[in-house]
């Protein structure tokens, strides 16, 4: 497809981002560093996106992503200009990546150490040792599929998807992420170390494709890593980086319009009364946001956001977010407080749109690797729950957040920290409604479209719009999904696209 003429035939290209999330900074790095002048727009008054950031009496919290892993696609950016990340990003290594920690006390520390991990495998599931080894040959083998042969490739049309089916095929991609560890794997406890990384994507492990068993070999690989200063420095080196190479950002003004004459995008119109004209427009906000709202003028908006909202959106979250006196130097980076249930909570939050009585945790203490999130002697922490989407859980989290807040810091005090009330300096949460309203999350979804299989690849927001022809998505509602590495992955195969076509 050819782009739409320059306003300038003598001018280089131009382009809009909008959004400026993980997804929607890389793109723009990506077509800057290509020569596209590029401009992000932004509705907040910071960028990040989910990885947004508050700063409260001293302490730093990160609002999204807390875990970097393959910090070689990150690297990537910088190097298109003859960069490195350095310049503006220092990445830390953190380890172990993840403390597990059962009811009954059991602890896992889950790394790359081939010794360490051998040692808590025996220590935790003596008998699966063989099949750790198992399966660890499998998640080598769908990383090399599913992530480094597809993970930047466009599904733009159903021979692509077919073209792709052998390599699923073999790898069992219709099988779900708990099924296949549990081929492997006979210790229950060991089957959910192995399978509960689907839910920092937002998919359920008991129904989302095989494929994701890859994010064991990617961490393995890669190493997780934190960036100094918390998630949010990441970003700003992101905004610091695309500024060097030409690029401009306009904050606090949020995108109302997409102008199209026919089948293409034509110029964007803000809140503030800005309007300006391109050559090509990128869209890092929600999908169903981007159809529903931003082109509700084109017949195209409205026929696509009734066909998202027939499919499943992933779940939200709650997370409190709290600063302590004190420091926990025995309280890792990353710890899982499994609940008592596995599949049963995972039904209720997926299927059943409960609150239920009980929860799994994800606590994040990231002042144990960088002291400077916190004011001396003080600890930075948060603690998130999965829950359902308002689609499925329609309450008034005016009235319920606080509740389950207490509820929340009275199971890590239980579990970890006995006066963890007596030491809150401050806190706060965010609650699905504030995804709704900040972000303009659809059901205040925290991942978009959940991943499963038939919402993957081709089943999943085209990286090219399949009617507008100079509009185009990025982030974690497009192929490959959330997370940052797929967010990052998104922006690769849309630029791919762009720089085709408009070069």
């Amino acid at each position: 497809m050819s782009a739409l003429a320059p306003l300038d035939p003598h001018a280089p290209r131009r382009a809009c981002v909008i959004g400026a999330g993980f997804g929607g900074l890389a793109l723009a790095i990506r077509l800057q560093s290509a020569g596209i002048q590029t401009t992000v727009i932004e509705a907040r008054d910071k960028p990040g996106g989910r990885g947004y950031h508050w700063e409260k009496d001293g302490f730093t919290f990160d609002a999204g992503p807390t875990v970097i892993t393959d910090p070689a696609c990150l690297q990537e950016l910088w190097a298109l200009s003859g960069h490195d990340i350095a310049e503006d990003v220092e990445l830390m290594p953190v380890m172990p990546f993840y403390r597990l920690n059962w009811p009954d006390g059991t602890n896992f520390d889950y790394s790359n150490d081939e010794a360490s991990l051998t040692r808590e495998i025996a220590r935790v599931a003596p008998g699966d040792l063989a099949g750790y080894e198992e399966f660890l040959r499998y998640s080598a083998g769908v990383f090399e599929e599913g992530y480094v042969k597809l993970g930047h490739v466009p599904f733009l049309d159903f021979a692509s998807m077919i073209k792709a089916a052998p390599a699923l095929a073999k790898y069992q991609a219709w099988r779900s992420v708990y099924s296949m560890v549990s081929s492997f794997i006979k210790s229950e406890k060991l089957r959910e170390a192995l399978s509960f990384h689907t839910l920092l994507v937002g998919g359920n492990p008991m129904t989302t494709s095989s494929i994701y068993a890859l994010i064991h070999k990617l961490e393995k690989d890669g190493g997780v890593w934190w960036a100094k200063g918390g998630t949010n420095q990441l970003i700003a080196g992101m905004v610091k980086h695309f500024e060097r190479i030409g690029g401009k950002v306009r904050l606090h003004d949020p995108v109302v319009h997409i102008h199209t004459v026919g089948n293409r995008a034509t110029e964007i119109e803000t809140q503030s009364g800005w309007k300006e004209r391109f050559d090509a427009v990128a869209s890092n906000a929600d999908i169903m946001h981007t159809y529903r709202e931003l082109l509700s003028g084109n017949p195209r908006g409205q026929q696509a956001a009734r066909s998202l909202a027939r499919k499943r959106f992933s779940p939200s979250l709650f997370v409190v977010h709290f600063g302590l006196e004190g420091t926990w130097p025995g309280i890792p980076h990353h710890m899982i407080l499994f609940g008592p249930r596995y599949k049963g909570l995972l039904d209720d939050i997926y299927e059943h749109g409960v609150l239920p009585q009980d929860f799994s945790i994800y606590l994040h203490h990231p002042t144990v690797t960088d002291p400077s999130v916190a004011p001396p002697g003080k600890s930075t922490f948060y603690a998130l729950i999965p829950v359902a989407n308002q689609g499925k859980l329609p309450i008034d989290w005016e009235t319920v957040g606080p509740m389950l807040e207490k509820r929340i810091l009275d199971e890590v005090g239980r579990r970890l920290i006995p006066d963890i009330h007596d030491r809150i300096v401050t806190k706060f949460h965010y609650a699905p409604r504030d995804f709704a309203l900040d972000l303009n999350a659809y059901m205040g979804s925290a991942f978009s479209l959940e991943p499963i299989l038939t919402q993957s690849a081709w089943f999943r927001g085209h990286n090219r719009d399949d009617k507008i022809g100079n509009l185009y998505l990025v982030g974690a509602g497009t192929h490959p999904g959330a997370g940052i590495p797929g967010v990052v992955g998104s922006a690769k195969a849309t630029a791919k696209l762009m720089l085709e076509d408009l070069q």
